[in-house]
């Protein structure tokens, strides 16, 4: 009798300490597809209400369809508003207002910054820095040397976030990879372009109006992988 006790206390104890051991997240990929090809992304757990907010506007089919209404080279692509599915070529631009109860609070990490590739939540002027429910942006950008990524910190992201100082890899990233630094610590990058950086070159090439939309709607669908 005592040695069945001392079994039961013993696995009680191990069970206790598995329930106790962190799980790791599962990591989320979505695809891309558009007509200048596929890209993967791979969506960050570490800002958890970005990615599950676009992850539910995916599984909805939100994005079927939609433009990148607003491209810029050597800095973005932007899209993701179902107000564009059914814009022509030469239709007014339309947009999905997000009220501020429907907006997602910044979740900015000072691990993540904006290198080519990263995926990020667009936004307005709002002074919470909050993000829109629907739209995107990759980015493109382009390479920063140590005097440009210092000037580019002092001007816009120090006063954004005084705590705030790049990383020996990250300044080197900026001057390898490139992206857009300015925009660190000001609007949320919840996942990262894996496969098919071309595809933003691409897309960033084609010509656009002066309001920076393509002459020629590009339009994409975003599918779960996993």
């Amino acid at each position: 009798m005592k040695h069945v006790l001392m079994m039961i206390v013993l696995m009680r104890f191990v069970s206790m300490t598995y329930a106790q051991k962190p799980v790791k997240a599962k990591e989320q990929y979505v695809l891309f597809t558009t007509p200048y090809g596929n890209m993967v992304a791979k969506l960050y757990n570490n800002t958890p209400n970005h990615r599950d907010n676009f992850i539910k506007n995916v599984a909805a089919g939100a994005y079927d369809s939609t433009i990148f209404h607003r491209v810029i080279p050597g800095f973005m692509i932007q899209g993701g508003d179902p107000a564009t599915k059914k814009l022509a070529d030469t239709s007014a631009m339309q947009y999905t207002p997000t009220p501020p109860d429907q907006q997602i609070l910044p979740e900015f990490r000072d691990d993540i910054i904006h290198e080519r590739g990263a995926l990020a939540a667009a936004r307005d002027g709002n002074p919470r820095k909050a993000s829109h429910a629907y739209q995107f942006y990759i980015v493109q950008g382009k390479t920063f040397d140590s005097t440009a990524l210092e000037t580019h910190y002092l001007q816009r992201v120090k006063p954004a976030n005084p705590n705030f100082h790049y990383t020996k890899e990250q300044a080197e990233r900026y001057a390898r990879i490139g992206g857009t630094p300015y925009l660190d610590q000001q609007y949320t990058i919840f996942g990262q372009v894996i496969s098919g950086l071309e595809v933003i070159d691409k897309i960033a090439a084609q010509s656009t109006d002066k309001a920076n939309r393509p002459l020629k709607n590009i339009r994409i669908t975003i599918t779960l992988l996993n």
